[in-house]
């Protein structure tokens, strides 16, 4: 009885939330609830939320703060001298532009947001791509592929739903990948290459025009590295772009991100930590710092929300135990044989099924079902997570349709979503290949 309970929860959240009939922040607190008082369940329930919203607490914050550290480096101007560094060293190659797209994206995609890495990133480089008719697909194609194995960082929105509906930590899901992402990030340079290679033969060397650009193109075609405004990637004030504060910025953010990996400290403690050091640094007073936090309000809202609207689901599903129940009717189907593959099939599926499930149907869904079943093969929960963020919404989402900021990407550039699909599903598939061996190689996953 409880099992089919739990399949009917999953399987009335996947509808809900596929069908767009309410939210995904309503479904994932309320329909548990719903079924939990169809369950008899009614006088547990406010244990088990508070359970689950404990375990999620400390995800919550790390991606608070996270959000809010690299949306100032990206408003101080940080990647600004990357952008046009890359720019000169390209020159008027589509090889190396198309390998300095992948770089940019890369760095441009540390703050775990799909869609200002899209705006950041497109409306920098699509003049260029114009000016030498490269093939906008060559741009869509490129940045998907590096957007998508950047998405793998704790603070990114994969990884930070994997841990949070199967309570771990990045110790336990991130930490172990890291050598399948540095695959990753190697393969995404490698494709860029032979893409830009491919556009070369194509176009041949070609030079930019001399001539400035005329103000009707500048009306009709986004600019590069915009110094004015409120829009993402641009500077809050233009006094903070100070050599000193850039060097100060850089340091700080590459001390970071060491300390990180080295686990010096619980994520959430770092980010705390260097955000406030951030803060007071590049925005002195109380007034600068009050707008930073009014200009990305809703980006740390939305997602906290989230993460902590999976605590309530999760919270229930354990406490009922209606996760155990279901692994239990999984175990007795699946033959002994076939169980100890589940991490190589979810890593290899995982990709792909980023054109059916949206990242909160699979991984609030599906991946605790997963993760309870690999359980009764002996599996770690962890290890089924790392095996979904090989592609699941991360090299996947930049192509899915059921993603805003796809629709971003394609827009800005003036592409079908059909043709970015076609183009880059086998080189994105291919990324999510190569970090999969990795991760069997060196035992992030096993076979």
């Amino acid at each position: 009885m409880i099992a089919i309970l739990g399949f009917l929860t999953i399987g009335l959240f996947l509808v809900l939330t596929m069908t767009r009939r309410v939210s995904v922040l309503t479904a994932l607190v309320l329909v548990p609830v719903a079924t939990a008082l169809v369950g008899g369940f009614a006088s547990g329930m406010g244990p088990m939320i508070l359970e689950g919203l404990g375990k999620v607490a400390p995800t919550g914050i790390m991606i608070a703060f996270a959000v809010l550290y690299f949306s100032l480096m990206i408003d101080t101007g940080l990647f600004d001298s990357l952008i046009r560094g890359i720019l000169r060293l390209a020159k008027d190659d589509p090889l190396r532009i198309a390998v300095g797209t992948a770089v940019l994206t890369m760095c441009v995609a540390l703050d775990g947001d799909g869609a200002s890495t899209f705006l950041i990133t497109v409306s920098a480089l699509l003049p260029v791509y114009k000016r030498l008719n490269m093939s906008p697909l060559v741009l869509t194609g490129v940045v998907c592929l590096g957007a998508g194995v950047m998405n793998m960082v704790p603070w990114g929105g994969p990884t930070a739903r994997a841990m949070a509906v199967l309570k771990l930590d990045s110790s336990q899901v991130f930490t172990p990948v890291l050598p399948a992402m540095a695959a990753g990030v190697a393969w995404v340079l490698v494709a860029s290459y032979l893409i830009g290679l491919r556009e070369r033969r194509r176009l041949g060397t070609v030079a930019l025009p001399a001539e400035p650009v005329s103000p009707e193109s500048q009306a009709t075609e986004p600019q590069a590295a915009p110094v004015r405004g409120d829009g993402p990637g641009t500077p809050l004030a233009p006094e903070r772009r100070s050599a000193a504060l850039t060097v100060f910025n850089l340091v700080l953010t590459l001390v970071l991100l060491v300390a990180l990996v080295l686990q010096v400290m619980p994520l959430p403690v770092l980010f705390v930590l260097g955000f406030a050091i951030a803060a007071v640094v590049n925005l002195p007073t109380w007034e600068k710092q009050q707008a930073l936090l009014d200009k990305h309000a809703r980006s740390v809202v939305l997602v906290t929300t989230m993460i902590f609207a999976a605590g309530v689901f999760t919270g229930i599903l354990n406490g009922t135990k209606m996760i155990t129940e279901m692994a239990t009717a999984f175990v007795g189907i699946i033959p002994e044989s076939f169980g100890g593959h589940l991490p190589l099939l979810v890593a290899i599926t995982s990709m792909p099924l980023s054109l059916v499930f949206t990242p909160d149907a699979y991984y609030f869904g599906v991946l605790p079902v997963l993760a309870q079943t690999a359980g009764g093969f002996g599996i770690d929960s962890a290890e089924i997570a790392r095996a979904a963020i090989l592609g699941q919404m991360t090299t996947g989402f930049p192509l899915s349709p059921l993603t805003a900021a796809t629709f971003i990407l394609v827009g800005m550039s003036g592409v079908q979503l059909g043709q970015h699909q076609r183009f880059v599903f086998g080189w994105a598939f291919a990324t999510t290949v190569v970090m999969t061996v990795v991760a069997l190689l060196t035992g992030a996953i096993s076979f």
